[in-house]
């Protein structure tokens, strides 16, 4: 499997347009994941063949490749349709992009601290838990009779869903 977009370049003819399967394989993005990508505008609307697959020409590899780069660096794809947006009008995106990075640096080192408060606080019960050893209570008596707060961030997450099965193969159209 290519990773990188030179990777496959070097495979593939010049000009020669890429079916979403392809583009998936070469990238190790899912087929779900370049539907979401399209439908969020990041990768534009490729062209169809007469039998309606999509037609991706090369250069939706490097899109690709910068698009992964940036969410690695904590970019959102909300953030990341902008820079490309920026770019699609002939700006440079680059003071907007050190700006936003700034800003989640800050962001990282406020939920450091909150994370380094909570690990404290989790210690100090955990120790108190271990002294008192069994509390009674509806359900647990050491958890209803805690006072630890979680960091801001896990108070707003919400539980999982369980993963859907998959059915069948699915064309990729």
């Amino acid at each position: 499997m290519w990773k990188t977009a030179r990777q496959f370049e070097r495979r593939t003819e010049a000009g020669r347009t890429l079916r979403i399967g392809e583009v998936a394989g070469a990238t190790g993005i899912s087929v779900e994941a370049l539907r979401f990508y399209e439908r969020r505008g990041l990768l534009g609307r490729p062209a169809r063949t007469a039998s309606g697959y999509r037609a991706y020409d090369e250069g939706v590899l490097e899109r690709l490749a910068f698009i992964k780069r940036a969410q690695s660096i904590g970019f959102s794809l909300d953030e990341i349709a902008e820079i490309l947006e920026m770019r699609g009008r002939g700006e440079a995106p680059c003071v907007e992009v050190r700006e936003a990075a700034r800003r989640k640096l800050a962001e990282l080192d406020a939920r450091l601290r909150e994370l380094r408060r909570y690990r404290t606080e989790l210690a100090r019960t955990l120790a108190d838990w271990d002294e008192r050893g069994i509390e009674e209570g509806q359900f647990c008596g050491l958890i209803e009779h805690s006072h630890v707060h979680a960091p801001a961030a896990a108070a707003k997450a919400t539980p999982h869903a369980p993963a859907r099965k998959k059915t069948g193969k699915a064309r990729h159209k």
